[in-house]
């Protein structure tokens, strides 16, 4: 331990430290609460998306690929432990072919071991139209098998600034040889 430390019994220290500590938050120096007008933020919207999310894990040009897994994840029937990355493109409509409007890039993992349940942290990245540029944060659960599963946004940027809402997940494809799925999503979110 240092010398200077080494001399200041721990009462001394824990009250030095004490009173560092609330004379840093006391102070405000870090904070100030500001006025969302003095930002140009006006009145909330509420904005309905809707596209569809391909999965693709199988074939020469895959968009999510596993970058970690644990030596009991071959063993487990939810493959549990695998960490995928991805840049899954997002279209206009289920065709794979169908207009481009942006792309779901993050990482999604199988965080059940009793279901196929992903954890799901995902920039939608729009690149088409008025949100060009734009992207939201969806961080959540994703339980594959069930009918509709429902995430937060929990934020966002460019003109999804101050972002928060939900997504809805629909599978309309998926093909349990390959693991490829075409998802519905519809996401409704509040911004400025």
């Amino acid at each position: 331990m240092p010398k200077t430390f080494s001399k200041l019994s721990s009462s001394t220290f824990f009250f030095h430290f004490t009173l560092l500590f609330f004379s840093a938050i006391s102070s405000g120096s870090f904070s100030n609460i500001l006025s969302p007008k003095k930002f140009g933020l006006k009145r909330e919207k509420l904005t309905h998306l809707h596209f569809y999310f391909h999965d693709i894990v199988s074939s020469r040009n895959p968009t999510a690929i596993p970058v970690a897994s644990s030596a009991s994840t071959n063993k487990s029937h939810t493959g549990f432990g695998v960490v995928m990355m991805a840049d899954d493109p997002l279209t206009a409509a289920p065709d794979p072919n169908s207009k481009l409007v942006g792309k779901a890039q993050g990482i999604y993992a199988s965080a059940a071991q009793d279901e196929v349940g992903l954890l799901m942290v995902m920039n939608l990245a729009f690149m088409e139209g008025k949100y060009n540029g734009s992207s939201l944060s969806l961080l959540g659960r994703n339980t594959v098998f069930s009918r509709v599963r429902e995430m937060p946004i929990v934020g966002g940027s460019g003109l999804f600034r101050f972002a928060r809402g939900y997504a809805q997940a629909k599978t309309q494809t998926l093909d349990l040889k390959t693991g490829n799925a075409v998802v519905e999503y519809n996401v409704y979110v509040f911004h400025y």
